[in-house]
């Protein structure tokens, strides 16, 4: 649907839409509540509309220009592949437009590269066809943008996180027809209990720099495939305050972006990987903040939604309710331990099972393997010498996975931790961290031979079993197992349903 164009702008628009103003290519206009922006041929002209407000204003001319400035610096840094410049619409001396002309502006336009709509990762979604490796790469860039990002000091984002909530309170009891009160007021109760014991949290969080300058609207429909590999665009420039924020609540419009669209293991597998990126370990600590800042990302687009006034959208706005109320539900975390010799499945399972555990996005996935690969500086598939593999080695990886689930357990979250876990002494530890909380034991098996066909097959995997190792680990001394074994010489599938009923 096009919306009117500002009578000051008509006659920009009317330029902007004819197919002559591109040399005879067909335009395709889309509107926003604050943009237009016009596609033709390789480019598009996106300009502000002249609006204004509680939270922008582009009521004049100069005013547009600052936003669309503000617009390039800030998208410059996640795309600047796309991100060209600004460029005015002049009046040319005979009364006519051009774009770029030597006349007097009447308007500007953020100019962009045109990539193919079609390959934003909300339609991908749509498609089924965000895969594992998609969700991989996706976390790997959004850690990036956000280690990249700049650190901002004195922004009371605990106030402003009260705010928010408070807002959508607000807006939510003003609109009992469509948010039943008794689930209104249980969403809002739950808010302000989760805002309140996390303050403190996140004022520490601030005063340790996890505050920067985000990109503020980091939902699928703002994210490109473009040359195979995911960009992020089109983050918030009319309202620094809206964009700088702590980078997880950031992170949260993604995942609650990919929860809500069903999308468990693609959530759990951007989730992991971000913290396996960052490598934060004050980021296990605050995943306690992370169910209330999903649900806030929930409830604002369950009202934004709602605002529309559009009966089409309805139930769209209440499903993102029911989500928010979802989203802070209690749930007791459990440590999950997927031990079995090299080509038993276990990283596999460990990553089948993570996003099944609540609360959402889904279990953290702990993985001795990584952790080797981190204590000694080098990617997760470069491969490490046989000195890295030393029995004290060794003895500080499953150290460092201990205290990262207890971290995670303190936090209120489920961590899966998988290693072999073939010494007593290990299992013994693990059990250990659980701490009061459930422990679960999990024990893959299954015959040499299938074990050395599997690590014969891997590539790209963060583990340097090879058949060597499969065929030494035969020495090992299982006797002592009192995990429940779980037979692994199966189907991916089948070890799954094996492990889920051990686990029920």
């Amino acid at each position: 649907m096009v919306s009117p164009a500002e009578p000051s702008q008509q006659a920009v628009v009317d330029f902007l839409t004819n197919p002559q103003t591109h040399g005879g290519a067909a335009v395709t206009r889309i509107d926003t509540h604050a943009a237009m922006v016009f596609l033709a041929g390789p480019r598009a002209l996106k300009i502000k509309r002249a609006v204004r407000f509680p939270f922008l204003d582009y009521s004049t001319l100069a005013k547009r220009k600052a936003a669309c400035d503000a617009e390039i610096e800030v998208n410059r840094a996640y795309a600047p592949a796309i991100y060209r410049g600004v460029v005015a619409i002049t009046r040319q001396p005979g009364g006519g437009l051009a774009i770029g002309g030597q006349g007097e502006p009447v308007e500007w336009a953020v100019e962009m590269v045109r990539f193919d709509e079609t390959q934003t990762l909300d339609h991908l979604a749509e498609a089924g066809q965000i895969d594992v490796a998609l969700a991989d790469a996706l976390g790997r860039v959004v850690a990036h943008a956000h280690e990249t990002a700049a650190v901002v000091k004195d922004t009371r984002f605990a106030d402003a996180i009260r705010t928010i909530a408070a807002q959508n309170e607000e807006d939510l009891v003003a609109d009992r027809g469509l948010f039943a009160p008794p689930a209104a007021n249980a969403l809002i109760e739950a808010t302000r209990l989760a805002v309140n014991k996390t303050r403190a949290l996140l004022i520490a969080r601030e005063s340790e720099g996890y505050v920067r300058r985000c990109h503020g609207d980091l939902h699928l429909g703002n994210i490109v495939l473009r040359d195979g590999a995911p960009m992020l665009f089109d983050a918030i420039e009319f309202n620094p305050v809206f964009a700088t924020i702590d980078v997880l609540y950031d992170f949260a419009f993604l995942l609650m972006d990919l929860i809500e669209r069903k999308l468990p293991l693609q959530a759990n597998i951007v989730f992991n990987r971000y913290l396996s990126e960052t490598r934060r370990e004050r980021d296990l600590d605050a995943l306690a903040a992370l169910p209330l800042f999903l649900s806030l990302r929930a409830a604002i687009r369950a009202k934004v939604t709602a605002a529309r006034h559009d009966a089409s959208v309805a139930q769209s706005a209440r499903d993102y309710f029911a989500l928010a109320g979802k989203l802070l539900l209690p749930h007791a975390p459990a440590l999950i331990a997927v031990g079995g010799l090299s080509g038993t499945g276990k990283s596999l399972l460990a990553r089948s099972l993570s996003p099944e555990i609540l609360p959402a996005p889904g279990a953290v996935w702990l993985r001795s393997d990584v952790e080797r690969k981190a204590l000694f500086g080098v990617a997760e598939t470069d491969k490490l010498p046989e000195a890295a593999y030393a029995r004290d080695v060794t003895a500080r990886v499953y150290a460092t996975l201990a205290a990262k689930a207890r971290r995670v357990l303190a936090a209120g979250h489920s961590p899966i931790v998988d290693a072999v876990f073939a010494d007593a002494q290990e299992r013994a530890a693990i059990e250990q961290a659980a701490a009061g909380a459930k422990f679960h034991g999990l024990f893959l098996t299954a015959e040499l031979g299938v074990r050395v066909a599997r690590v014969g097959t891997r590539s790209g995997d963060a583990s340097d079993a090879d058949a060597a190792v499969a065929r030494a680990q035969e020495h090992y001394d299982l006797a002592g197992v009192a995990w429940h074994k779980v037979d692994a010489s199966g189907t991916p599938d089948e070890t799954l349903g094996r492990a889920r009923a051990a686990l029920a």
